[in-house]
């Protein structure tokens, strides 16, 4: 009898590994989750799969308000494209610097990535001082056949795993 209940709550709990993985490999997502505010981070958007079996041909990240620089990775086989926005005012950067423009959009086109592999794209940013804020950075994948949007965002009270395509997040957390 002991041993029934063990073997039956192995299996529940396997099964409840297994939903969550798929589920987080069901989305494009974001590493790390956390990270200090007024800091800069290495953000990696992971790509698990295509669209409905059909490659990934490109990648289109919006930058969320706050982040005053961004440096995309170059991946080999893939076209970065940077577009930028005006700010409303000049703002003093993190060396000084007077910045009226920063980056609004980073998209890399190219591969193709196949359906049956994932692949990462990251990010270089300067992190607002916002301890406690969440950045959402919406997220649209392209394919040799459809699209993904993965640009989500929860309404107050609610969370990210409620969404059927949750844009990836970074919650800001106190600096050291």
């Amino acid at each position: 009898m002991r041993d029934s209940r063990l073997w039956i709550g192995t299996i529940i709990a396997a099964a409840a590994a297994v939903v969550s993985c798929n589920a987080a490999l069901a989305h494009v997502t974001v590493q790390p989750t956390d990270a200090p505010a007024n800091s800069y981070a290495h953000l990696v958007f992971t790509v698990p799969h295509g669209c409905n079996g059909s490659a990934t041909t490109a990648l289109r990240i919006k930058l969320p308000e706050g982040i005053l620089s961004a440096k995309p990775q170059m991946k080999p086989g893939w076209k970065v494209e940077i577009k930028s926005r005006k700010l409303e005012a000049p703002v003093q950067g993190p060396h000084g610097k007077s910045i009226t423009d920063v980056v609004d959009e980073v998209a890399w086109r190219g591969g193709p990535l196949p359906d049956n592999l994932y692949d990462t794209f990251g990010l270089i940013v300067r992190l607002p001082d916002k301890p406690g804020q969440s950045l959402y950075f919406p997220v649209v994948q392209e394919c040799e056949k459809g699209v993904e949007r993965w640009i989500e965002i929860p309404s107050a009270g609610q969370g990210s795993d409620k969404l059927e395509a949750p844009a990836p997040v970074v919650h800001l957390k106190a600096s050291h």
